[in-house]
């Protein structure tokens, strides 16, 4: 990684971003305090059931006039026209861009593998490509002046989590000669370096449509959301009538029976869960983020059905079989309830915004309650008469047709 002690080019101050508030990194230059052992970087996330009631905070940009947004920890960000380029460490937030038809601007994105772009493949129109979008497998000012972006998407205090070399200083500078940072890391709470407020997908979701200057799509996905919530909400069965649920990471050693398992958590990581009342069945066996466990401690609380985080994200259908073929063939995994019964769903990615959330709400929802939303048959594999929402209003929503 480099150590980023040299400052590629010269003072080219960008005249349409100019910072209001301080950022402030504050004690978060020692790394990373905590985390939960996922192959993904570990942070905190928002609040719990997003709500679209309230107006996000800016003001829609005219021609001749400069714009601002207020997001924590950043404070206000003033913009003298939308960013054109921009880059999205996480893809919470990449996803928030492309859903606001900005893919065409995107530069880099951490890691664009693990993006779940079937979900992409399922808006027809919709053409979603990272072949020439940067893998930002590191974070540092030498990078980020390679990239060049007009707006980073990523909030700057975590940088000082997961780079122990990124000071304030280089937080200030890069704001001032490159491009401005607007985020929040909303994927979960409690982590001690998020002192300062935590926001819902769809509050941050707004914040960045009026940045880019977008209300009006971000306010026809808000639109979906909440109709897709409605739908859910109406025929979600009585909480004795709910299965329970394990929340396991499919990047587990299924050969060696080393389980990552986790508690539904509050933060966007797990917003499709918790709005759909999810029963989890590892809430009062875990003390903090995440345990590890052996398969003989899996059978002891023996879930009705397993979910897998991660297996829309990080692994293929094919690789998704393979590992649940370790888990039926375990001497000990065989016994479990959830493999008995078929009960093995490929599960959520941690880092959701408002398009790849609207899929995972419809999966879990169907893996779930079978008996009031259908089965779930896979990515693609839902026929359009047992859809919770409409790919093809999505797909016009981003492609500016709305």
């Amino acid at each position: 990684m480099p150590n980023g002690d040299d400052t590629p080019g010269g003072p080219t101050r960008r005249a349409f971003a100019k910072y209001g508030g301080t950022v402030g990194l504050g004690g978060l230059l020692a790394g990373c305090t905590g985390g939960d052992a996922e192959s993904a970087p570990s942070g905190s996330d928002g609040n719990g059931t997003d709500s679209t009631d309230e107006t996000p905070e800016g003001e829609e940009p005219t021609e001749d006039e400069s714009y601002s947004v207020t997001m924590a920890p950043m404070g206000e960000v003033t913009f003298d026209s939308p960013p054109g380029t921009w880059l999205a460490f996480l893809s919470t937030y990449g996803d928030m861009g492309i859903a606001l038809g900005q893919a065409d601007g995107l530069r880099g994105i951490w890691d664009p593998a693990t993006v779940p772009t079937e979900f992409y493949d399922q808006l027809p129109g919709v053409d979603v490509s990272f072949d020439d979008v940067a893998a930002i497998e590191g974070l540092d000012k030498e990078t980020l002046y390679q990239v060049d972006c007009d707006l980073h998407l990523l909030d700057p205090n975590w940088l000082g989590v997961i780079a122990d070399e990124w000071t304030e200083s280089d937080t200030e500078e890069i704001a001032d000669r490159v491009g401005p940072f607007l985020g929040n890391y909303i994927r979960r709470r409690g982590d001690d370096w998020h002192d300062y407020r935590y926001y819902s997908l769809y509050e941050a979701f707004g914040i960045v449509a009026d940045a880019f200057g977008e209300p009006e799509r971000y306010e026809a996905f808000a639109a979906i959301h909440d109709d897709l919530l409605s739908t859910v909400r109406a025929s979600l069965p009585e909480s004795e009538d709910r299965p329970s649920i394990g929340l396991v990471s499919v990047n587990s050693d299924f050969e060696d029976g080393s389980f990552y398992v986790y508690p539904v958590q509050d933060g966007n990581n797990h917003k499709q869960y918790r709005d759909l009342e999810m029963n989890g069945a590892f809430d009062d066996h875990i003390d903090g983020g995440y345990a590890q466990w052996d398969y003989e401690r899996l059978l002891d609380v023996d879930p009705d059905a397993l979910l897998f985080q991660y297996g829309f994200s990080h692994v293929s259908a094919a690789e998704f079989e393979n590992r649940m073929d370790a888990l039926r063939e375990d001497p000990v995994g065989g016994q479990l309830t959830a493999v008995r019964n078929g009960r093995l769903y490929r599960g959520g990615s941690s880092y959701q915004g408002p398009i790849v959330n609207l899929f995972q709400t419809e999966a879990a929802a169907k893996q779930f309650y079978p008996d009031a939303f259908g089965e779930w048959h896979g990515i693609g594999d839902t026929p359009a008469d047992e859809r919770l929402f409409d790919r093809q209003h999505v797909a016009d929503i981003i492609n500016g047709e709305f």
